[in-house]
């Protein structure tokens, strides 16, 4: 088995912790970005990223609940949130935090289930479904191919 998958329940804590450090930067991002894009090629995506900033809630909720199930402590503070008076670079961040959020969450599949925590894996599952349709969703918006997901991981 890999070594990285291998870890502790603390470091589980920690992981999770950076993760809902993402969501709440999703929800911001979200919230802002749906409210500031400008422009008539804009407003369908406006009211998309309206629904998105609800669903990266529920996904903080849900990474929260995890956090707790660990008996550890959730962050309050989200990662930091770009901004850009250009809608096509706010549309750009967004598809960059989801392809880097899906990376994450499917090493943290991989680590839950190495630990035996499956109901953490599944939870994720379930995230990442919505995370998938959210940078479909962005990358229609700017006329461009879904990301490949590879890659490094943002730390």
């Amino acid at each position: 088995m890999n070594q990285e998958l291998k870890i502790t329940r603390e470091r589980m804590i920690e992981l999770l912790n950076e993760d809902l450090a993402r969501e709440f930067q999703a929800v911001i991002a979200y919230t802002v970005y749906s409210q500031t894009l400008k422009g008539a090629a804009f407003s369908d995506i406006a009211r998309e990223l309206t629904i998105h900033a609800t669903e990266e809630l529920s996904h903080a909720m849900q990474i929260t609940k995890q956090i707790d199930y660990f008996n550890g402590t959730p962050v309050t503070k989200p990662a930091e949130v770009k901004m850009s008076g250009n809608a096509e670079d706010m549309l750009r961040f967004d598809l960059e935090n989801e392809r880097v959020t899906i990376l994450n969450y499917r090493e943290r599949i991989r680590q839950a289930e190495a630990m035996g925590e499956f109901g953490l894996s599944e939870v994720l599952r379930k995230i990442i479904a919505q995370e998938q349709e959210h940078l479909t969703d962005l990358a229609g918006a700017l006329g461009i191919e879904n990301p490949t997901i590879e890659g490094s991981r943002a730390q």
